[in-house]
């Protein structure tokens, strides 16, 4: 393959039954992943895991820590520090409930899945190693969904430090997909004190590597990567550090990606508006 991007060969089928309309497009799920950044003499690396090969969607491909937003993700106010409910939903363009759930499962996922906490006991502070027994104990309750975020929070006394986050891109599942995603990409520097580890049971494989490092394998064919990890991958690669990447957050479009597919003759033509790099053109022939 030319690269690393990954595609599923049931597309073409799935995308002729949607333009007949012989198949209806999922509901989307809202979701949020974090791009978790550190900082080195070369310049910042990204925290990435890759899923298994085993797994139904996109096995072996790299990605974020990162997954869906548990629906008692905004059952209560939680403790909360940065900017307010108000001001996210007017970023992320949802009602603060959604915003508050949005937050609460990127800061959640990120501890499910690295082990890192954006969390503290002040408005001012966070938590340092997480990797004890009783840490763990609670970070696999979370995974169970034996008790909500909002719960942990609450029985650890900490505050949720929003903070630490900045949104970065929104990009949703195509229509065509069985299971579809409304997924928010946030930055977040690694607190001083804590570690990434491989904490999920989708990920075989766990690295820190410079997104040029990443973006230079893909091109390669060497590491798979969805549309939107690239993408990210891409426009975190000119930054000389976490800050500025984080500094400049604020300034970026969250205009929702959404792929479109059209059947040109014997071609099928994928197109994800504003990322030209994914255009595919596919032979196909109308089983008809």
């Amino acid at each position: 393959m030319a690269n690393g991007q990954w595609y599923p060969p049931e597309w073409p089928d799935r995308i002729r039954a949607l333009s007949s309309g012989e198949l209806t497009p999922a509901t989307p799920r809202r979701a949020a992943t974090v791009m978790l950044l550190r900082d080195s003499v070369a310049g910042p690396a990204v925290h990435m895991l890759r899923r298994r090969a085993s797994m139904a969607f996109a096995g072996g491909a790299y990605a974020y820590p990162g997954g869906g937003v548990d629906p008692r993700d905004d059952d209560h106010l939680v403790r909360w520090a940065g900017p307010s409910l108000a001001t996210w939903a007017a970023r992320l363009g949802v009602d603060e409930p959604g915003a508050q759930a949005i937050v609460c499962a990127a800061v959640r996922e990120t501890f499910e899945e690295a082990g890192v906490l954006l969390a503290g006991p002040t408005p001012s502070s966070v938590v340092g190693d997480t990797t004890g027994d009783d840490w763990e104990a609670d970070r696999e309750a979370l995974v169970a969904r034996a008790f909500s975020f909002a719960e942990f929070l609450d029985r650890r006394g900490l505050v949720l430090r929003s903070d630490l986050l900045a949104a970065w891109a929104r990009w949703i599942t195509p229509e065509f997909e069985p299971k579809r995603y409304d997924t928010f990409f946030f930055v977040a520097a690694l607190p001083e004190g804590q570690r990434t580890r491989n904490a999920s049971t989708e990920a075989d494989r766990t690295v820190w590597i410079a997104p040029g490092e990443a973006t230079a394998g893909y091109d390669k064919g060497d590491l798979l990567m969805m549309p939107p990890t690239i993408a990210t991958l891409r426009q975190l690669s000119p930054y000389g550090s976490a800050a500025d990447a984080l500094a400049d957050a604020p300034e970026r479009d969250l205009t929702p990606v959404l792929a479109q597919a059209r059947f040109e003759g014997d071609e099928l033509v994928l197109t994800w508006p504003g990322h030209e790099e994914f255009t595919k053109h596919i032979p196909t022939r109308d089983s008809a």
